[in-house]
């Protein structure tokens, strides 16, 4: 269930997307395409930094999560915006685009851009349990054009 991303990048990681429902960035998925053509507000983009920023600096203490807030997450499928990940891999100046594994044979791959690697979205869960079936992750491209065909099976991605 983890899904290495290598190849092109600085700093080779691993994504465990089995912990993101915990994850304060995620996103219902739902919510995720309502306003993909909205620009981000520079001001909620900012306190969103700072906010990221604090936990790093003082991390929470690790509080359970009510009764009632399980079985909220429960209810819900989320999407993960990868583009923090990608930064902390460091994608190479020479790198060209990304390659999502997504089955054995080399045929079954798909090739994205560099542009939408960053801005995409990650399915992990549907109604709060982990993709096991055809994942881990589903990919879907930010603007959403895909959200009702994603690109299932999402095994690692590899940076060319």
């Amino acid at each position: 269930m983890i899904i290495p991303i290598i190849g092109n990048v600085i700093f080779p990681i691993t994504l465990d997307p089995t912990v993101w429902i915990f994850d304060d960035r995620k996103i219902k998925i739902e919510e995720a395409f309502s306003n993909s053509t909205k620009l981000p507000d520079t001001n909620d983009e900012l306190e969103k930094a700072s906010q990221r920023w604090e936990r790093a600096i003082n991390p929470p203490v690790n509080q359970g999560i009510s009764r009632v807030e399980g079985e909220e997450i429960l209810k819900h499928s989320y999407v993960m915006p990868i583009e923090d990940f990608i930064r902390n891999a460091e994608i190479k100046l020479d790198a060209i685009n990304a390659t999502l594994v997504i089955g054995e044979n080399v045929q079954d791959n798909i090739t994205i851009s560099l542009e939408d690697l960053e801005n995409c979205y990650l399915q992990f869960a549907m109604n709060g349990k982990p993709l096991k079936d055809d994942g881990p992750v589903y990919f879907y491209y930010h603007d959403g054009s895909n959200k009702d065909n994603p690109i299932k099976n999402v095994k690692k991605i590899i940076v060319n």
